[in-house]
């Protein structure tokens, strides 16, 4: 039978990052593709606590049906913690999606006809763009540099886009760049959105794991109009498999994404939502995020100080203040998909290509990510050792 697909997901196609991940399943590849936390960053022994004691005391509550908004004590918890952070006011609600990228999901869905314009960084993280085409918008990249998205830019294509509804951002330790967007930029950005009566999605599920450098306020606390939804997780903070994220936006809008959510799935996975409640009311957070910073300091410090010293120095790499990867560019002229294919092929270093991240797979960029959280730290020395080789071999 010949299959006819809907026009909405027609142009999907699989995620580049889950095609080169195939080849990390042999055990000779080292692989700097992924985006997973440290194995030492899971803390097992709370979530087993916590379930266990969630499983015999309340284990109803673990395995019954919830309300479409999450479960209230975890809502209530993380609205206090935005409120502190100036995330949420009395004009706000929350809701708890089923990981962040659900959050992107419902807000283009409840926000979004087809053909408007949404904008985003270029590049942006592969998950949010494919959750956006799935909508048939209108998705325009504007060009990301060392502090933020280009403004100029950014302005010309709201100036040839009347109908832009959404600006995308994420604005700490950016998915791919590792790139930080500075307080300047985003009070220029907010003030574009007034100018041109646009929704700013801040998306921020790396922004605990600063490292270095000075907290930067969000695009959110400077919101006194309803115009930021902010999106967090607690993928990169507890565990991805819990699937728990969550949006603090304007009531309105919240209570359309109650409504499409209820379509979706009904509810986030009650039990999940009651580890993270449980783990937020029981352990210290604070220890917790020290601990997560350490580490992912100093795997960051291990692969950047292998690539300073194995890498042709042809290639330019950002060095991250937080978060979880590096952005490396190869030389003008280059063919950046031929070299990650050799990389994984040859050599037996998984990297992603930079295409991965674009709006469309045909915009060019001679730019690859690389993950440092997810390798042991001897993996990062072996596999910066062979990747160097390769860039010197290549380039020099």
């Amino acid at each position: 039978m010949n299959y006819v697909f809907s026009d909405r997901i027609a142009g999907l196609q699989a995620s580049a990052i889950r095609e080169i991940l195939k080849f990390t399943a042999f055990p000779d590849v080292i692989s700097f593709a992924a985006g997973n936390p440290a194995q030492e960053a899971f803390p097992i022994d709370d979530v087993s606590r916590i379930s266990n004691e969630l499983l015999s005391k309340n284990p109803i509550l673990a395995l019954q049906y919830n309300i479409t908004e999450g479960y209230t004590p975890l809502r209530d918890l993380l609205k206090v913690m935005m409120a502190e952070k100036n995330c949420f006011s009395d004009n706000d609600e929350l809701i708890i999606t089923a990981g962040a990228q659900q959050g992107m999901e419902l807000a283009c869905k409840v926000l979004c006809n087809e053909g408007d314009t949404l904008i985003c960084e270029a590049p942006s993280f592969i998950g949010s763009l494919n959750a956006f085409k799935s909508y048939n918008v209108n998705l325009v990249g504007v060009e990301l540099e060392d502090d933020g998205i280009n403004l100029e830019k950014l302005e010309v294509a709201l100036k040839a886009n009347t109908n832009t509804k959404v600006l995308y951002l994420i604005p700490n330790f950016q998915n791919p760049t590792g790139n930080t967007m500075s307080l300047e930029k985003r009070k220029a950005v907010y003030n574009l959105s007034k100018k041109y009566n646009f929704i700013i999605i801040e998306d921020n599920p790396y922004g605990e794991l600063r490292f270095a450098g000075e907290d930067v306020p969000s695009i959110k606390s400077l919101d006194a109009d309803g115009r930021v939804i902010y999106v967090g997780s607690f993928s990169k903070i507890l565990a991805p498999g819990l699937r728990v994220g969550y949006v603090s936006a304007p009531k309105e809008i919240i209570q359309k994404m109650v409504v499409c959510k209820q379509v979706s799935d009904v509810h986030t996975n009650i039990w999940a939502q009651a580890i993270c409640e449980g783990f937020l009311q029981t352990c210290d957070l604070d220890a917790h995020l020290h601990r997560l910073r350490a580490v992912y300091e100093r795997k960051c410090k291990i692969m950047l100080g292998e690539m300073d010293k194995y890498f042709s120095k042809k290639i330019k790499y950002t060095k991250p203040q937080g978060g979880l990867f590096i952005w490396a560019t190869l030389p003008e002229g280059s063919n950046m998909l031929e070299f990650c294919k050799r990389a994984v092929e040859e050599y037996k270093v998984a990297v992603v290509p930079g295409t991965a991240f674009m709006v469309s797979e045909n915009d060019k960029t001679n730019s690859f990510r690389l993950n440092f959280s997810t390798p042991t730290d001897e993996k990062i020395v072996k596999g910066c050792e062979i990747l160097g080789r390769m860039t010197r071999e290549m380039l020099d």
